[in-house]
């Protein structure tokens, strides 16, 4: 197990850049899932990834247990 995987919630809400990681924050964040911004949104428009839950006009976010099971549905497309 990765340290992005120690470090990602197992419940609550997640925003994207706990996903896909963010190197350019003050602080660095790792990415979980690591895939380009565009990668990840289209895999939700085309409804392989999680849709987000729309937290106000302009933030979303999403189930941090939606997200773990995404991960296991990954590697075990990977096997």
């Amino acid at each position: 197990m990765n340290s992005s995987a120690l470090a990602f919630p197992k419940t609550g809400f997640v925003r994207l850049s706990q996903i896909i990681g963010d190197p350019r924050s003050k602080l660095p964040i790792p990415a979980f899932i690591p895939v380009s911004r565009s990668t990840w949104w289209a895999w939700v428009r085309s409804g392989w990834a999680p849709a987000p839950i729309k937290l106000g006009l302009r933030a979303v976010a999403w189930r941090a247990e939606d997200i773990w099971a995404f991960a296991e549905k990954l590697v075990r497309k990977a096997d």
